[in-house]
C-alpha cells in the first residue's frame, strides 16, 4: 500500500508540474494557444522519417498537437507493427508532461523520483519523444519508434522538428 501511495504521490507531483504554468497566466476568461497546421506536422514527420533512413533506421513517427490529439503518423515500409502506436504514445508523453521522453526514462526508472508516472495510462518513459516549442509554447509534440535505441529516435525526432523550425518562428 505504501508503494501505491508513493506512486500517486509522484504522479500527482508531475501533474502539478506541468500545470504550473498555465496558471501563472489564467487573468481572462478565455484562452488563446497555437497549434500546427496539418501540412506543418506532416513536413516535420517527413523530416523525422528522413533522418531515420539517412542512419539506417525503419521507424513510425507519429506528430501530437499540443493536447496529445493525434495529426500524422507516418510508418517506413519495414518498421514493426508496433511502432506506429508506440510513436503515438511518446508524442502524446512529450507533450502532457511537457519534456522529452529522452530525460522523463531517467527520472522514471525503478528507484526514481518519478517512477510511478510509468503506471499513467498512455505514458510511455522511453526515449523518442520531444514537445514541439514554438515562441516558448508547446504547440504539439513529436515521437519515434523503431531507431535501434531512444537516443536515436529522440535524433530522429529533433531532426523533424529542425526541419519545420522556420515555421514555427513567430
Amino acid at each position: 500500500m505504501k508503494t501505491l501511495a508513493a506512486t500517486l504521490a509522484a504522479a500527482a507531483l508531475l501533474a502539478a508540474a506541468a500545470t504550473a504554468p498555465a496558471r501563472a497566466q489564467d487573468d481572462g476568461a478565455l484562452v488563446s494557444f497555437e497549434v500546427m497546421k496539418p501540412d506543418v506536422a506532416l513536413r516535420l514527420a517527413q523530416g523525422a522519417l528522413e533522418r531515420c533512413r539517412d542512419e539506417g533506421a525503419q521507424i513510425a513517427v507519429a506528430v501530437v498537437d499540443r493536447f496529445g490529439v493525434l495529426q500524422v503518423v507516418l510508418r517506413d515500409r519495414y518498421a514493426g507493427a508496433h511502432t506506429p502506436e508506440t510513436a503515438r504514445r511518446k508524442a502524446w508523453t512529450a507533450v502532457s508532461f511537457r519534456n522529452d521522453t529522452l530525460a522523463l526514462a531517467e527520472v522514471a526508472k525503478p528507484g526514481g523520483e518519478a517512477y510511478g508516472a510509468n503506471f499513467i495510462e498512455d505514458a510511455l518513459m522511453l526515449g523518442g519523444g520531444v514537445p514541439v516549442e514554438a515562441a516558448g509554447s508547446i504547440v504539439g509534440g513529436v515521437g519515434v519508434s523503431g531507431a535501434p535505441g531512444g537516443a536515436l529516435d529522440d535524433a530522429c525526432a529533433r531532426a523533424g522538428i529542425e526541419a519545420v523550425m522556420d515555421d514555427l518562428a513567430f
